[in-house]
């Protein structure tokens, strides 16, 4: 099934443009509508009428014809099918129609079919005795949600469904799809937004794995991760390489299609006379109890289904019930996916290994002697995290219960403990029978197994992470690509397969590499990239070697070398600091070297930087790792722009009690931390104090002891750290604290579409009147500034009654400066 979708058509040379005949005209668009109608019979309808040698010859006469005439290659030539160019990113796409999700009924039984009837008829007001509903069910395929738009019955444009609301174009790689209809049978709407499933079938995938193997490449891990990772290839010649299968299922955006049916079924069988190829395993059910029937029958079928499914999905059948029915924040109250129960097997571990993710994430992942569940062979399982192992007690050598989650990421379950591996400690004493585990609990390291960087795990987190963000290879791509990005240092160009190429080629280990690249890099990057992919450019086949390219990524790398201080720092990467707290860290210390050195306790008085956020930082700039990498970025010519003295109105934030308060002396609240700091001239000084003189400070005998406690265990010096720091920011503290801005202490929320400012002018100006800009709304929060197509930040703020401001009511307040 893949010959055709892979049929190697290179574009000839467009060296005649030479008007076409009639005779030509003509022959064009009889073989075009032959290859399409050959093309539907052999992906879609599985019937192909001529032989794949009579497919290729009109194949070749089509390509050559349009070679010659470039003007007569359109939207819904077969030629296009084998890709374009590759792409150095992928657009954003906004959806006109939002591709919202599904309710998942969690009850697998036939009782969540029910359920979910009885909702649906409790919102309609129906009485038991009014007749049962109808229903479309169907499959839940397990592959990537797509959207197809078509203008006049040609496809234009093909798009991720990435948050729902903004996706990625991704047309080249859907082009390649042999059962996607480049041009729609019959009588097409002005407009149709087709929604769908890629995925790959189960023979597919395990084909494609053999050819893996043979060639000695990796394998793929499932159908799904696969389909996923194949539609978002920059170079769509992978893409075809890649067999990839196509359902529709739903609409989008609809124009001109004035007999629409008005039931989910009509849809779907509307969409299969267009063309598309629609599972026939399909139907239209009456009542819970019609609903739970197709939920036992598919999963009777399920393992004999040539793809993977998660489940089906239930909607009520008419359509105006379904605009009745309307919505439940983001989900449909008129549809629901309903699933199976994971499929679970017996297998044992034979190791614990870690694995680090892009943010620095270590999962525990058990290593199991091969078992075969769910329709696949298992060897790892995910334990997710400290708490899952501790929880489960899952150690070396127990016998576990495996379940392929979601029927993708297999996990362990349970233990069976009375299987787990013993070893005898009796001694010479024949009745002295004891027995212990053979294994210990298994505890996760406490440092990174990839680059030895300390971890960390943030208070009421599950978590632990690597704290050399900068320097652990396993966080490197994602950390660049932050890095780069427009509003942290701005290197133009610089997209994701770039990076990507210059990490998998080991052109750039750290941060600081970027600014040691040459042309020279960047060409052999790009020679040794286009040979591991098998690629060779038009440009390289005519003897050319292209430069500008690499000459422009260059300027913009140097160009990005002046950054202010707040966008360097929130380009650090540093967990949890956003752009906001960046500019509050830039406006407060003021430095670069002050920041750097700037423990938790002093970073907790600045504004809106708490216990959490302030750790996270100094955990950051605590590991030697990072203060490397930048010390190399700055070494490299690197120069943060606008530092300045510390901010005023430090100085009172940095009274002895006020810092004492933010080391979290057990028992020490900020009351009485104030009261022991108006004792003190310096922090250091509390290391001479008695449990006596503590009392005379006015702590009880019992909060006396456990600050005596505390001193004890300092063996960081935290004290001595915070006086150091203390007298070096005062003293350059400036004598008055400027005057407050009109928005001082204020925080706003942007949402919508402002007349005539952007987002950023906007924030400018907010920050520069002394507010703070926020991304979420809450009772905190000053002012809603809204502009068109203002989202559900505005519903927010009249929930709660936050005020409400348009971009002439902001002006105005800002005008209150003057």
């Amino acid at each position: 099934m893949d010959k055709r979708r892979c049929q190697s058509a290179a574009f000839a040379l467009e060296t005649d443009v030479s008007t076409p005949t009639t005779a030509e005209l003509n022959r064009v668009a009889e073989l075009r509508e032959l290859l399409n109608r050959y093309a539907h019979e052999y992906y879609v309808l599985d019937t192909p009428s001529v032989p794949d040698a009579e497919y290729d010859r009109l194949f070749r006469e089509l390509d050559a014809l349009e070679a010659l005439h470039p003007a007569l290659r359109t939207a819904d030539s077969p030629t296009l099918r084998v890709g374009g160019k590759p792409l150095a990113e992928f657009a954003p796409v906004t959806h006109a129609l939002p591709m919202l999700s599904i309710r998942t009924e969690t009850d697998v039984t036939a009782a969540g079919a029910e359920a979910f009837d009885a909702s649906v008829r409790r919102e309609l007001d129906l009485l038991p005795l009014d007749p049962p509903l109808e229903y479309a069910a169907e499959l839940k395929f397990d592959g990537l949600a797509i959207s197809l738009r078509y203008e006049h019955g040609v496809l234009v444009q093909a798009a991720t469904r990435g948050d729902g609301t903004t996706g990625e174009d991704v047309t080249q790689n859907i082009r390649t799809i042999g059962q996607i209809p480049l041009r729609l049978k019959g009588r097409a709407p002005a407009v149709l937004e087709v929604r769908g499933e890629v995925y790959m079938r189960r023979d597919a995938f395990e084909a494609l794995n053999a050819r893996q193997r043979e060639r000695g490449d990796k394998t793929f891990a499932n159908p799904r991760n696969t389909a996923a990772g194949a539609v978002r290839q920059l170079d769509p010649a992978i893409a075809a390489q890649r067999p990839l299968s196509f359902f529709g299922y739903g609409l989008g955006v609809v124009e001109g299609w004035s007999d629409q049916p008005d039931t989910h079924a009509g849809i779907l069988d509307a969409l299969a006379a267009f063309g598309f190829p629609v599972c026939e395993l399909r139907e239209v059910a009456q009542g819970g109890s019609g609903l739970a029937a197709f939920h036992a029958k598919v999963a009777a079928l399920r393992d004999t289904l040539p793809f993977d499914i998660d489940g089906v999905v239930y909607k009520v059948n008419d359509l105006a019930l379904q605009r009745q029915l309307g919505f439940r924040s983001r989900e449909p109250r008129w549809a629901v996916a309903h699933k199976y129960p994971a499929q679970e097997a017996l297998t044992v571990v034979e190791a614990i290994d870690v694995q680090v993710g892009r943010t620095g994430a270590l999962t525990p992942v058990a290593r199991l002697a091969p078992v075969f569940v769910g329709g696949v062979t298992v060897t790892n399982a995910t334990l997710h995290n400290q708490d899952e192992v501790d929880r489960k007690d899952v150690r070396i050598g127990d016998t576990v219960i495996v379940r392929r989650a979601g029927d993708v990421i297999p996990e362990v379950v349970s233990v069976v403990l009375e299987r787990r591996p013993m070893q005898d400690v009796s001694g010479v004493d024949l009745f002295d029978t004891r027995r212990t585990e053979q294994y210990p609990p298994y505890r996760l390291p406490s440092q990174c197994p990839v680059c030895g960087s300390h971890v960390v795990r943030e208070p009421g987190e599950a978590v632990t992470r690597c704290s050399g963000g900068l320097f652990c290879s396993a966080q490197r791509k994602e950390a660049i690509r932050h890095f780069a990005g427009r509003r942290m240092m701005d290197i133009e160009g610089l997209g994701e397969r770039y990076i990507d190429n210059l990490v998998e080629l080991d052109y750039v280990k750290t941060l600081a590499d970027l600014y040691r690249l040459t042309l020279d890099d960047f060409l052999a990057m790009k020679r040794r990239a286009d040979e591991r992919d098998g690629v060779v450019p038009e440009t390289v086949k005519a003897g050319q070697v292209t430069t500008r390219w690499a000459e422009n990524l260059l300027e913009g790398i140097a160009a990005s070398k002046t950054p202010p201080l707040n966008r360097f720092l929130f380009a650090l990467g540093i967990r949890h600091v956003g752009e906001s707290t960046a500019k509050t860290l830039a406006d407060w210390l003021g430095s670069l070297a002050l920041i750097r050195r700037a423990p938790a306790a002093l970073l907790r008085q600045l504004p809106d930087v708490g216990a959490t956020v302030a750790a996270a930082i100094a955990d950051f700039f605590a590991e030697a790792h990072n203060q490397q990498v930048i010390d190399e970025l700055l070494m490299l010519g690197v120069a943060p722009q606008g530092e300045k003295p510390p901010h005023a109105g430090l100085r009172d934030k940095l009274a002895p009690g006020a810092l004492l308060a933010a080391l979290d002396i057990p028992k020490l609240t900020a009351t009485r931390a104030t009261q022991l700091g108006a004792s003190l001239t310096t922090l250091a000084e509390l290391r001479d104090f008695s449990t006596g003189r503590l009392q005379d400070a006015g702590l009880s005998a019992e909060i006396a002891a456990s600050v005596q406690n505390w001193l004890t265990s300092d063996e960081n010096g935290q004290l001595q750290q915070l006086d150091t720091l203390r007298a070096e920011l005062l003293a350059g503290l400036p004598a008055q604290v400027a005057s407050a801005g009109v928005l001082s202490g204020k925080t706003l929320v942007l949402t919508g579409t402002l007349p005539s400012l952007t987002r950023d002018e906007a924030q400018a100006m907010i920050e520069a009147a002394g507010g703070k800009v926020s991304g979420s709304v809450s009772k905190k929060t000053s002012y809603v500034v809204a502009g068109e197509a203002a989202g559900s930040k505005l519903a927010k703020a009249e929930e709660l009654g936050v005020p409400v401001l348009d971009e002439a009511g902001l002006r105005a307040l800002l005008a209150e400066a003057g």
